[in-house]
């Protein structure tokens, strides 16, 4: 069957833009069924979506699936077994069966606050790690395409335009990596009065200065359990000093967190003890 080129043009536009989205795709079929192989409907983050795989009610199932691989970043695949409510039009329909893939098709964006060496160290380790990279700078020297090749867009402005430009920012890794303290307590500030939820706000530095913060960003107003899902250290704990190991160690996590869905450790494998060869 023929698409509509408007699905795969918008596909690119959201990949450009780093907007979440998930395909749809029918992979196989029995019996009489509403959908057809390799029928695709691309849903958006904001639940809106073109294209179709059928239609009915295990479209409206399709497309919370949808949002499920869209927030886990993590591919699905289901078998529905169909009935005539599935497609009241057609009375033929008793007992076929559609398989449908659903897959995320842009990778999550990593936003980094700040334009500096480790900035410049986690964009090059990022890119590598398959994610979207967007730098933000109050320097113009610091936040553009000269100054980091890899980055997919760079900003420079201050801290709240940059954050404004982010919201919701469901789909993305938040990064504070600036030059001083006080730009991290603004480029907090901004984020919790912009509304941005992302899937990973971290701080980089010691726990004593995020408790500075935290004071100050506490008498403001803003709730100790908001406060207390800002990572901080960033990166898993592998004693990084220079700005690649820094790098090194904040993808790690940013890593185990996309394929595992959490920060935490997995717990250790059982191992299998080798039995003696019998004598």
């Amino acid at each position: 069957m023929a698409h509509s080129p408007d699905l795969w043009e918008e596909i690119v536009r959201m990949r450009r833009a780093g907007e979440p989205a998930a395909l749809c795709t029918v992979l196989l079929t029995r019996g009489s069924t509403p959908g057809k192989d390799t029928m695709k409907m691309l849903v958006r983050g904001d639940g809106s979506s073109i294209g179709s795989v059928g239609g009915g009610c295990v479209e409206a199932e399709v497309q919370e699936m949808a949002r499920t691989v869209i927030a886990t970043d993590r591919a699905a695949t289901r078998a529905f077994t169909l009935n005539q409510s599935d497609d009241p039009e057609n009375g033929l329909i008793c007992g076929g069966q559609v398989t449908i893939l659903v897959e995320p098709v842009v990778p999550p964006v990593l936003v980094l606050l700040g334009g500096g060496h480790v900035a410049g160290a986690a964009a090059r380790v990022a890119k590598e790690a398959g994610l979207r990279v967007e730098i933000c700078d109050p320097r113009e020297e610091y936040a553009c395409a000269a100054q980091h090749p890899l980055a997919d867009a760079c900003f420079a402005g201050e801290w709240e335009q940059a954050v404004s430009r982010l919201a919701p920012a469901q789909h993305h890794y938040l990064v504070s990596v600036p030059r001083s303290h006080g730009d991290d307590l603004r480029i907090l500030r901004a984020i919790w009065r912009s509304g941005c939820r992302p899937k990973y706000l971290g701080l980089i530095g010691s726990r004593a200065k995020k408790a500075q913060i935290d004071r100050v960003l506490s008498a403001e107003g803003v709730p100790a359990e908001w406060l207390a899902a800002v990572k901080t250290p960033i990166g898993l704990d592998i004693g990084a000093k220079a700005a690649g190991e820094i790098a090194i160690s904040l993808l790690a996590e940013l890593v185990r967190l996309r394929r595992t869905g959490t920060l935490e450790a997995a717990a250790p494998r059982a191992s299998r003890k080798r039995e003696s060869p019998a004598v």
